[in-house]
């Protein structure tokens, strides 16, 4: 029987400080800390590959936090795990998020030796004052010393993040950074914009800025929304005249390199999350580990599987580190398919959505599909439903068209 494919995402919550736009799921830890969570960790993994002996692995992503503050035997330990556990295709993708001030050579040579093929770069900004203002712990200098590092120890598929519409910042600015980059010729380059979230020390700095944004009015700090605008059309426009394919929203990838963890996500592909706050959809039933430090390490060391009880509704299965399990039902199923693979350039395939479903998109979603068309926002043809360039600059307002009461 032809094993269903499942993709891997691990947690690794440890960095060296936070930065100041963060609201993930990250902190500092001692080594003794870390120790004890890549033990947890570790037991978690094989908990699940003894009971997923009919998946295969397609993907692994190792996100944070900073996974490359650990060390590189750490690191190999929780991909031996991985391996010893599962069974994962031949020509899996495997990433792990970088930080430019955390890396030394030692650690690429043993990534490579753990079957690591991509690493994604966390640069932000070739600004150093840009950096200092995001708290980001390295300069630009250290990245080009860490990317060079990298390429000598033959990664040939390299993600660089960068962050648009920073405070102070103008298109043209936006476009002088971006060219700095494209030098170097990454083979993918993820370019989203700073989004000002709760709880982070840039809330507090910028909030009301923020909410001017949104508003269409002056700003004091932030680029205003005329401003954004200009940043994402000229980012878009560079990246394409480089011979970048826009291939989501915020990603762009030269040909055969687009990441395939993520359009997994984006096309709803089954995945497991392990580790601190990680979450997993799995059968349309999506988890959530708990996010607390201390269950969840103490709750690796007699894990088990049991029952999550719903009020008035049937039993789900989960484990005693879930911290909350929903079951996704089709209505759900449908609006996730649309709201998330709408994100895709390409956009969804009517053959796809009927296979999935059992019933053609239009009977579902005829009367919004034909309001954005007209409204020239979305595009029908060859099979495919896809934003139009208006469409994706206004995707916010167009993907919330397809969440029904």
């Amino acid at each position: 029987m032809e094993k269903k494919e499942l993709e891997l995402y691990i947690h690794i919550p440890f960095c060296v400080k936070k930065c100041n736009y963060c609201d993930f799921l990250s902190f500092p830890a001692d080594e003794d800390t870390q120790t004890d969570y890549v033990t947890a960790l570790k037991k978690e993994i094989a908990f699940y590959g003894n009971r997923m002996k009919d998946r295969r692995i397609s993907t692994i992503y190792i996100g944070g936090g900073t996974p490359s503050w650990l060390t590189e035997r750490s690191m190999a330990s929780i991909l031996q795990q991985v391996y010893d556990a599962f069974e994962v295709a031949a020509d899996a993708e495997v990433s792990i998020e970088c930080n430019p001030g955390t890396i030394a050579e030692a650690k690429f040579v043993s990534y490579r030796q753990s079957g690591i093929n991509r690493l994604s770069i966390g640069l932000q900004s070739p600004d150093n004052v840009e950096l200092k203002i995001l708290g980001r712990i390295h300069t630009f200098e250290q990245f080009l010393k860490t990317y060079d590092m990298a390429r000598a120890h033959g990664f040939t598929n390299i993600n660089i993040d960068l962050m648009n519409a920073l405070p102070g910042q103008t298109a043209e600015k936006a476009y002088a950074s971006l060219q700095k980059v494209l030098r170097l010729k990454p083979e993918h380059i993820s370019a989203y914009s700073l989004m000002i979230e709760k709880g982070t020390p840039f809330y507090d700095l910028y909030k009301f800025d923020a909410i001017k944004q949104q508003a269409g009015m002056k700003t004091d700090a932030l680029p205003d929304e005329e401003e954004t605008y200009r940043i994402t059309k000229i980012t878009e426009k560079a990246l394409k005249e480089a011979g970048y394919q826009h291939y989501e929203v915020s990603n762009f990838a030269l040909l055969g390199y687009a990441c395939r963890h993520n359009i997994g996500y984006w096309r709803r592909i089954d995945y497991l999350g392990v580790g601190l706050g990680a979450a997993s959809l799995l059968d349309n039933i999506r988890y959530s580990n708990t996010r607390e430090l201390y269950d969840y390490l103490s709750g690796t060391n007699e894990l088990r599987a049991g029952l999550w009880e719903q009020e008035g509704r049937e039993t789900l299965p989960a484990t005693n580190l879930h911290a909350s399990v929903e079951q996704v039902d089709r209505k759900a199923q449908m609006e996730e398919t649309m709201f998330l693979g709408l994100r895709m350039i390409e956009g969804i395939y009517r053959s796809d959505f009927e296979r999935a479903y059992g019933i053609p998109i239009e009977a579902v979603y005829g009367d919004t599909l034909a309001r954005l068309q007209k409204e020239e926002l979305l595009c029908k043809r060859e099979g495919r439903i896809y934003l139009t360039e208006r469409g994706q600059d206004l995707s916010n307002y167009v993907l919330a068209q397809f969440l029904q009461d």
